[in-house]
């Protein structure tokens, strides 16, 4: 059977758990709410009873049996002085005794056991007035006292002493009433206080069961859950989360092992995955170094015979030249020319590897510095074309390399003067603000030039290596600079574009970090400061 309860309770939810408490506090209440409604109202009645019943009962006795006595004086009085005064009272009192009999019959209506006293005094009175009281006054002649008379008052006395016992038993009879309504009044109270104090134990034995029931069944599974999520947080992957106490916790609590159980499935495989990364990384570094060595070597080996073919092919068209036709010639400046562009060729590629990866440094760079590096290496070609330059009064400083940021303004300002209109001068506009929405924090400068401009579907190809959009005979080059700009810029952790809805050229756009917080990498001086 306990197994069967507990079965059932382990069914139950929160809110079902909460359910039963009210259940079984608003049965509590109305039971005590019960209880005490039947007291009060026995209390009320009784006390009613009393008050308006018993008491004034008895107020109305004591008016009836004064009453009585008015009248046995006032016939007694007129007897002995046979003066007519003396029966005023008498006919007043018999008024009184029928006001004061019907009071107390109506407040003691369905009180047999008391009007019988009333009903034994009227009978008795009656019989007072009608065998002596009234044969009495008759015999009495106003103004002359009798002797007689008197004698007759003195046996009338004891008649009304037997009226007299009567009055003694009603005032018992009445008193004793009294005694128990009064006495069932206070026994109404003792039960009213001790149900009151048995509700008030009530509530607190139900409240104490409620809480040790709460407890048990909702608070220290959830205490046990918060703990093993604590656990769980601090990196004990391994511990199992038993599902205990409702069934909504309990759920809960499956989830959460579900999720412990999916967590430790991630890790196994996240370790796996660094393990491998690792190997991966390790690998890539011998790659790496692998391919660098093999590109230095490369670069000779394959520079040196290309220096071999080109100084042959001059040499052989030195000595045979007078023996050679136009065409020979020809053929010779091409092997020549051929080995020259492998050899730029060689070296523009070997550049475009290294950026990012040999000898880059981090520092806080001047940009101005930097740029006016790169207008010194191409002054030749700027003062050749005639090329203006507008430029920033002063540009911000940025944490990168100096040396691939010169390489960056060097390619962008040699490819505005190289891609020039043929009946303009070069003209060259370079601005710097600061960046908005998903630039912020961030540089963003604008590079914008008077020349041939860039067809709007070539605007990416343009930043991939070797990519040209032109024949070598119209201008000369690799096809390296534009892709060489783009990857330092990367490298830098910015981004570069071309803005389309320029027309009167070409306009660069390009990002580069701000400096948000203090650095404490070494300055360089000169380009660097």
């Amino acid at each position: 059977m306990k197994e069967v309860a507990g079965t059932r309770l382990s069914r139950l939810t929160v809110r079902s758990w909460l359910n039963l408490v009210l259940v079984a506090v608003g049965i509590v209440v109305l039971g005590g709410a019960l209880a005490a409604a039947v007291l009060l109202n026995r209390t009320d009645e009784t006390s009613q009873q009393l008050i308006d019943n018993i008491q004034p009962a008895r107020v109305g006795a004591y008016r009836l049996q004064a009453a009585l006595i008015d009248q046995e004086t006032a016939v007694r009085g007129y007897a002995i002085a046979a003066d007519k005064q003396f029966l005023a009272p008498y006919y007043d009192g018999q008024r009184t005794e029928q006001v004061a009999a019907e009071a107390i019959r109506k407040l003691l209506a369905g009180r047999s056991e008391l009007t019988a006293d009333l009903d034994a005094i009227e009978k008795a009175a009656g019989a007072w007035r009608s065998q002596y009281a009234e044969p009495l006054t008759a015999t009495v002649t106003p103004g002359v006292p009798s002797v007689a008379t008197k004698a007759s008052v003195v046996a009338g006395k004891s008649q009304f002493d037997s009226l007299r016992a009567l009055f003694d038993t009603q005032n018992q009879h009445l008193a004793t009433a009294r005694t128990d309504a009064i006495a069932k009044l206070d026994t109404a109270r003792t039960w009213r206080d001790r149900v009151l104090a048995g509700i008030v134990a009530a509530f607190i034995v139900t409240g104490l069961v409620i809480a040790i029931l709460f407890r048990n069944a909702v608070t220290r599974p959830l205490e046990a859950l918060a703990a093993a999520c604590r656990r769980i947080t601090q990196g004990n992957f391994g511990d199992h989360i038993v599902p205990q106490g409702p069934k909504d916790i309990r759920f809960i609590a499956a989830d959460v092992e579900d999720m412990r159980g999916r967590i430790v499935d991630e890790l196994e495989a996240s370790r796996s995955a660094r393990e491998l990364l690792a190997e991966q990384a390790g690998e890539l570094r011998r790659s790496n170094a692998e391919l660098e060595q093999f590109a230095y070597v490369a670069s000779h080996d394959l520079q040196e015979p290309l220096r071999k073919v080109a100084s042959f092919c001059q040499l052989l068209e030195k000595r045979y030249g007078d023996q050679l036709d136009e065409r020979g010639i020809q053929y010779i400046d091409f092997a020549v020319d051929g080995a020259k562009r492998m050899q730029v060729l060689i070296n523009d590629l070997l550049t475009f590897s290294r950026v990012g990866r040999l000898n880059s440094t981090q520092v806080k760079v001047n940009l101005d510095a930097v740029l006016d590096e790169a207008i010194a290496n191409v002054s030749t070609a700027i003062e050749e074309t005639g090329a203006e330059i507008s430029r920033p009064e002063s540009l911000p400083r940025v944490m990168g390399d100096p040396t691939l940021l010169i390489m960056l303004w060097q390619n962008l300002v040699s490819n505005a003067v190289k891609f020039r209109r043929d009946d303009q001068a070069p003209r060259i506009a370079i601005t710097c603000g600061s960046g908005s929405g998903e630039h912020v924090g961030q540089w963003m400068f604008t590079f914008s030039d008077n020349g041939i401009g860039i067809a709007d579907e070539f605007v990416d190809k343009v930043f991939v290596i070797f990519q040209r959009l032109h024949g070598r005979d119209a201008y000369t080059g690799t096809g390296i600079g534009l892709a060489l700009a783009k990857k330092i810029v990367e490298h830098h952790g910015g981004t570069i574009w071309i803005d389309t809805s320029y027309h009167d050229g070409t306009r660069f756009r390009f990002t580069l970090p701000a400096i948000t917080a203090p650095q404490h990498e070494p300055q360089l001086e000169g380009t660097a400061s």
